[in-house]
Parts: C-alpha cells; sequence; structure tokens
C-alpha cells in the first residue's frame, strides 16, 4: 500500500484549485459558477445515466457503469467543493457510521428528525 493520496482526494485538490483559481475555458469553472442549481442539474443526470446503465447487461453494461459513476462521482466532488465541503468531511461521516447497521443508522437519523 502506498501513502499517496488516492485518485479521489486528487481530483477533489485539483477541483478545489478551480475553484481558488479559476481558469477560463475550464468546465469545472463553468459549474463551479453555476452554483447548486447547476451542478445539482447534472448530478439528477448523471444518477439518471448510472441508473441506466446499471440496467445493461454483460461486461459493456458494467463498463458503462463504471464510466458513468465516474461521472456521478465527479459532480458530486464538484458540489462538495462548491459549498466548501472536504472529502476528507464526508469520509470521516462514512468513518462514523461503520459498523452501524445501515438499517440502524437509518433509524437513528429517521429519530432525530422528528
Amino acid at each position: 500500500m502506498h501513502n499517496s493520496p488516492s485518485v479521489l482526494a486528487q481530483l477533489m485538490a485539483v477541483i478545489e484549485d478551480r475553484k481558488r483559481n479559476p481558469p477560463p475555458k475550464s468546465y469545472t469553472t463553468s459549474l463551479l459558477e453555476g452554483g447548486v442549481a447547476k451542478v445539482g442539474k447534472k448530478i439528477r443526470e448523471e444518477a439518471d445515466e448510472v441508473i441506466e446503465a446499471a440496467g445493461e447487461s454483460g461486461e459493456d453494461g458494467r463498463q458503462h457503469l463504471i464510466y458513468e459513476a465516474g461521472d456521478l462521482l465527479y459532480h458530486l466532488l464538484v458540489m462538495l467543493a462548491h459549498r466548501d465541503v472536504r472529502l476528507e468531511e464526508v469520509e470521516q461521516e462514512l468513518a462514523r457510521r461503520f459498523g452501524v447497521s445501515g438499517l440502524d443508522e437509518k433509524g437513528a437519523r429517521e429519530h432525530n428528525a422528528k
């Protein structure tokens, strides 16, 4: 195992840099400038494409799912950067839930929302 940052962490660092130093003609910059509405629209589109690809059979369908999952993760990271949420914060939230059964965790969230 190496100590270099994960691909997601590296991508997040690039997105955060684009936010701080927005280059012209950058897709990431245009998304960030569009805010929650523009990024949210892309997340919805990409989520639909993930679901569609997941329903495709065979290795081609599997590869299409991987491709679309990459698009969805990228757009989610852009939204996190837009809201100044660090990837580490999401990782910490997932770590907090780790070891808690999904149904127990969901029940706790629903109970706390009331």
